[in-house]
């Protein structure tokens, strides 16, 4: 048996112990767990998964999501468990506590979590420090940026991210949509966002080596939002939409008490909404960038709805509290087996988009 698969047996074993603890906590031992893990390379993936986007390889479409590795501090340890790409953060310039506790929540009868963490991380340096010590080790990870709570200029600083991380980033996230900061959200509209892209894209530009930049927006915008969003992503020139982040929405379906705290829902319960917002994404962009589709993936069949309604790449989190690091398997083997049939991933995206989009929208 592979040191990886002694991992993944190991994660699936860990799970009802984490679940004593209380989530931040529980999330907490988990990443100490992956530091410690020894060195392994990932292992590699079929063929038929291989990827290319944004200019980048990818060995497989399934990434870890921004706020797992929100320090820098395990992205390795990621890309052996079998992730196509890790992305790290969110990092804002200056060390920050977020908000205060508790404020990570676990819904267990629905699978889903709720969070209000604000951006708590420790800052450029830390991270920088973290990304400097892997450098030659290879695979895709991506740096999600961000903006302290008090700044005066939250633009100047995603510059900073961009300027600071340039040379170590595979690519840039622009985070405008986390419901936990307050006002965040606001960088979505369309002035807003334009004068913000400007900057950031001018940025990236200066800078000595050229790396593509994401924009991850909110589920909960109107449609007629999106098209404003997508209409500053396309004059800006850029390179993909992250569909989405955490909504601030209660579906009625929702079952566990802890759907009274305050914050951003995630899991299983995000999956309709994120969905068909991926699509509503997906027929505005006109295949001008990719997509990479997030927001209630937990099995090989919802990752493959993602694909269908748009999405080139995956990003999961929340499902990992639930399922353990096999998931990451499970939907690969699911992924590969349909791009045999298909003959490729690339005639899978999208083909659902023009009739989820028609559909009656999710509660």
């Amino acid at each position: 048996m592979s040191l990886r698969d002694l991992v993944s047996r190991a994660g699936a074993f860990a799970l009802p112990v984490l679940r004593r603890f209380d989530a931040e906590t529980a999330h907490g031992m988990t990443i100490a767990a992956l530091r410690v893990m020894p060195p392994v390379e990932p292992a590699k993936s079929p063929r038929e998964l291989a990827v290319r986007a944004f200019g980048l390889d990818f060995p497989n479409p399934v990434g870890m999501a921004a706020g797992f590795d929100k320090n820098a501090e395990v992205p390795d340890a990621l890309l052996a468990l079998g992730f196509g790409f890790a992305e790290v953060g969110t990092l804002t310039p200056l060390a920050q506590p977020g908000n205060p506790k508790p404020r990570m929540f676990r819904l267990p009868e629905d699978e889903g979590v709720i969070n209000r963490l604000g951006f708590n991380n420790e800052g450029h340096a830390a991270a920088l420090r973290r990304l400097r010590e892997r450098t030659g080790r290879g695979g895709v990870v991506g740096v999600n940026i961000g903006a302290n709570k008090d700044t005066a200029d939250r633009a100047a600083d995603y510059v900073k991210g961009v300027e600071v991380f340039a040379e170590l980033a595979s690519y840039f996230t622009v985070n405008v949509s986390s419901p936990n900061t307050p006002g965040l959200r606001d960088l979505q509209h369309e002035a807003a966002l334009d004068d913000l892209l400007a900057r950031v894209i001018a940025a990236r530009d200066a800078a000595r080596v050229r790396r593509p930049v994401l924009l991850k927006i909110a589920p909960d915008l109107t449609l007629g939002d999106l098209d404003g969003v997508v209409a500053v992503a396309r004059r800006r020139g850029v390179d993909g939409l992250i569909v989405s982040n955490t909504t601030i929405s209660r579906p009625p379906t929702l079952r566990d008490p802890a759907r009274a705290e305050q914050g951003g829902l995630s899991g299983k319960p995000l999956f309709a909404l994120a969905t068909r917002m991926l699509a509503e994404t997906f027929v505005r962009v006109e295949g001008a960038f990719p997509l990479v589709g997030v927001g209630g993936i937990h099995s090989a069949e919802s990752a493959l709805a993602k694909i269908e309604a748009g999405a080139t790449l995956i990003q999961l989190y929340s499902a990992m509290v639930y399922r353990g690091p096999a998931l990451v398997d499970e939907i690969k083997a699911g992924l590969g087996a349909a791009a045999r049939r298909e003959g490729g991933l690339a005639p899978l995206v999208g083909r659902r988009a023009a009739a989820l989009c028609a559909a009656p929208f999710p509660v």
